[in-house]
């Protein structure tokens, strides 16, 4: 058998959060935009009407604490 088995499997997982001061797009693209430069994130969804963040990312690389930081310093305090 032949090939690279090296590689560590992905543990690819989805967090969401409740981000209560999203209230347009411009906060959607902010968030988008500070998510998206964290290790392992994969996607980020944000959906303004219900005011949620729904991170895909690898949990090996990226906590749920770590992007609740994330979404902090960008100005969106998260739950």
């Amino acid at each position: 058998i032949k090939g690279d088995f090296s590689r560590k499997a992905i543990l690819k997982m989805t967090t969401q959060f409740y981000a209560p001061d999203i209230v347009c797009g411009g906060c959607a693209a902010a968030i988008q935009r500070s998510l998206s430069t964290a290790s392992g994130v994969q996607k980020v969804d944000v959906d303004i009407e219900s005011k949620t963040v729904a991170v895909t990312h690898d949990a090996d690389q990226t906590s749920a604490s770590e992007l609740l930081a994330t979404l902090d310093e960008a100005g969106f305090p998260a739950t």
